[in-house]
C-alpha cells in the first residue's frame, strides 16, 4: 500500500495537459497567457464583440463624401483629411488616403488639432472652429443639426457603412461615408461559438442603431447596443458578469482596454492595439476570427482531458490500494502498476488537442507527399497518411 499514492500522477499529468495545450494553441495562432485561462475559455456563455477591428476588417475605406448644402465636396473631404492626417488611426489614415488619391493638396492652416478620445478632433481655420468626428460628438456635444442630412444619413446606414461628420461653427459641414469590409469568416465563426456552448453573443459599437443593425444581421448577431462609449463597454460588461454571466470579450482597440480587462476572459486580435494585446488574457497573433473557435475547443478538449485523467488516476490507484490491502499485489507490481499508471496519465496528456494539420494546409502537405513518391508510384501510402484527417 505504501507503494501506491495518487500525487505523481495527479501533479504531472494536470500541469502537462495545460503546458501541452499552451503549445498547440501557439501553433493555431493562440497565444494563451496562462492555463486558468483555458478554464475561462471552457466556461464562457456570453460573447461580446467590439465591432471595428474585431467583426470587420480593420481596413476601413471611404466610400462616399457628402456634403451639407453650401459646401464644395473637395473643400470637406480637403479639411478632413488636413485634421486627421495627424493621428494613426485606420478610419484617419483612410481619409487621408482619399484626399490623396484625389490629388487634392491639403497643407496644414489650421491651429492646434485637439484630439478628443474615442469622439473626433477639434481645431480652428481662419477663426472658425472646426470639429470632425462620431455622430455622438458632432450631434450631441458640440450641439450640431444634423437634420439636413438625415436622408442621406438612413441610407448610407442602411448600407451598414460608419460616418464621419465635419462641423463649421456649429454647422454641419459634410460627411464621409466609412466602408469597412467584415471579416469572411465572421459569420461562420460566431455560428461555430453558439455550437460550442455560447448562449448570448452581444455587438458593442459607436456606429448608429441603422449601421449597427445592418452590421449585426449580416453576422448573425441579434443583439447589439449602439453609440456606445468607450467607458459604457466596461459597464455593459460589468453589468453581464453581475448577472452571472461569464463573458469572453473581443476587441481590439485602447477603447476596448478597460472591458477586455472587466471580462471573463479577454481576448485581443493580432492587428489590435498595444494596450489592448497586453491587457488581453488571449491573444489571436493570426487576424482571423477562427482562431477565437480553436480557443474555444482547446479550452473544452483541455478541461475534459484534465477531468478523465483525475477520474482515471482516482480509480486504478484506488484498485492498487485495495489489491495491496488484502494483499492481492505485492510491492513489485503494486509499484509497476502505479508508475505505469502515472506515465500512462503523462502520455495522454500531451497528446494533440487539435487536428495537427491547419486548415488550408491539407491540400498543399497532399501535393507535397504525393510529389515526394511520385517517382515509386506510391499514392497508396498518400492516401493512408492523410485517412486521418
Amino acid at each position: 500500500m505504501l507503494l501506491v499514492d495518487y500525487s505523481c500522477a495527479l501533479k504531472l499529468a494536470t500541469p502537462l495537459a495545460i503546458l501541452a495545450a499552451m503549445r498547440e494553441g501557439a501553433r493555431y495562432g493562440i497565444a494563451i497567457k496562462g492555463g486558468r485561462y483555458l478554464e475561462a475559455l471552457k466556461e464562457a456563455d456570453t460573447l461580446v464583440f467590439d465591432k471595428t477591428g474585431t467583426l470587420t476588417q480593420s481596413s476601413p475605406k471611404v466610400a462616399e463624401v457628402i456634403p451639407a448644402p453650401g459646401y464644395e465636396r473637395e473643400e470637406v473631404l480637403r479639411i478632413m483629411a488636413c485634421l486627421e492626417e495627424h493621428f494613426p488611426h485606420p478610419v484617419a489614415r483612410a481619409v487621408v488616403h482619399k484626399a490623396e488619391d484625389e490629388h487634392l493638396q491639403h497643407a496644414e492652416e489650421h491651429a492646434h488639432v485637439e484630439y478628443v478620445v474615442a469622439h473626433g478632433v477639434a481645431s480652428s481655420l481662419h477663426g472658425k472652429k472646426l470639429c470632425v468626428g462620431s455622430r455622438h460628438y458632432i450631434e450631441h456635444d458640440e450641439g450640431v443639426d444634423l437634420s439636413i442630412l438625415d436622408r442621406e444619413i438612413r441610407r448610407q446606414a442602411s448600407k451598414g457603412r460608419s460616418l464621419l461628420f465635419m462641423s463649421e461653427q456649429g454647422k454641419v459641414a459634410g460627411m464621409l461615408s466609412i466602408e469597412d469590409p467584415l471579416r469572411a469568416e465572421a459569420a461562420k465563426a460566431i455560428s461555430a461559438m453558439r455550437e460550442l456552448g455560447i448562449k448570448r453573443v452581444l455587438m458593442l459599437t459607436g456606429d448608429d442603431k441603422r449601421t449597427a443593425k445592418a452590421v449585426a444581421s449580416s453576422v448573425g448577431i441579434t443583439e447589439y447596443r449602439a453609440q456606445i462609449l468607450p467607458q459604457d463597454k466596461a459597464q455593459i460588461v460589468q453589468e453581464l458578469a453581475n448577472e452571472g454571466c461569464k463573458v469572453l470579450m473581443v476587441g481590439d482597440g485602447v477603447n476596448d482596454a478597460p472591458a477586455l480587462s472587466a471580462s471573463h476572459v479577454g481576448v485581443a486580435m493580432s492587428d489590435g492595439t498595444d494596450l489592448a494585446r497586453e491587457v488581453a488574457n488571449v491573444l489571436l497573433t493570426r487576424p482571423s476570427l477562427d482562431g477565437l473557435v480553436y480557443a474555444r475547443k482547446l479550452g473544452q478538449r483541455t478541461l475534459k482531458r484534465i477531468h478523465a485523467n483525475f477520474v482515471t488516476t482516482m480509480t486504478l490507484n484506488s484498485l492498487f490500494l485495495l489489491g495491496g490491502l488484502f494483499m492481492l499485489l505485492g510491492p513489485a507490481p503494486s509499484a509497476l502498476l502505479h508508475n505505469l499508471t502515472t506515465i500512462g496519465v503523462s502520455l495522454n496528456a500531451m497528446r494533440p488537442y487539435l487536428p495537427s494539420l491547419l486548415p488550408g494546409e491539407e491540400a498543399w502537405a497532399i501535393q507535397a507527399y504525393r510529389l515526394k513518391f511520385k517517382q515509386n508510384g506510391d499514392n497508396k501510402r498518400v492516401y493512408s497518411f492523410f485517412r486521418q484527417y
